[in-house]
């Protein structure tokens, strides 16, 4: 859960440019940013794929679950 401040200052950012406050939360929010983007094929530029892969490669056994739109 975020405040309503936290959430407005993220807008329509994406990890590139935004990243949760809480580093306890980098993981989930990477995790689920990807799996987004996986499920509805939409794509990535460069700078946000760098971000997430920083984010990935902290997180371990982080899985990356996600179901294809139809």
């Amino acid at each position: 859960m975020v405040t309503a401040r936290s959430n407005r200052s993220k807008a329509d950012q994406d990890p590139a440019e935004w990243l949760p406050p809480s580093a306890d939360a980098l993981c989930r929010y990477g995790a689920e940013w990807t799996a987004t983007k996986l499920r509805w094929g939409l794509a990535v530029d460069e700078a946000e794929r760098d971000r997430l892969l920083d984010i990935a490669a902290g997180c371990g056994g982080t899985d990356v679950e996600f179901t294809p739109a139809p």
